[in-house]
């Protein structure tokens, strides 16, 4: 079940520019697990050597933060979108969601 994977600016590069991805999961650790390896470059970007999230990455699943669902084991179904946000130093926060 593909979900898009919204990146951010700052990891475009390792995607060759593209901004929006077709990944397939069925979780959302799923999906970050054939993000990177489909796209090796994002790998340190985005998970710990253990293969976790890491602290200054959050996954939103359809603009909820996953953290407040079931975090990476979040289910996910064709046509979700996963979004991946980058926590800016100096103590801003990622938000999930609209403004």
């Amino acid at each position: 079940m593909p979900v898009e994977v919204q990146i951010p600016s700052l990891l475009r590069k390792a995607t060759g520019g593209e901004k929006q991805l077709q990944i397939d999961g069925g979780t959302v650790a799923k999906v970050m697990e054939n993000l990177t390896a489909k796209y090796p470059a994002l790998k340190d970007s985005l998970l710990t050597p253990e293969g976790k999230v890491q602290s200054f990455v959050v996954l939103c699943l359809n603009n909820e933060d996953t953290r407040f669902l079931q975090g990476t084991n979040t289910l996910t179904t064709d046509g979700d979108v996963v979004s991946i946000l980058l926590a800016v130093g100096g103590g801003s926060t990622a938000y999930c969601g609209e403004e």
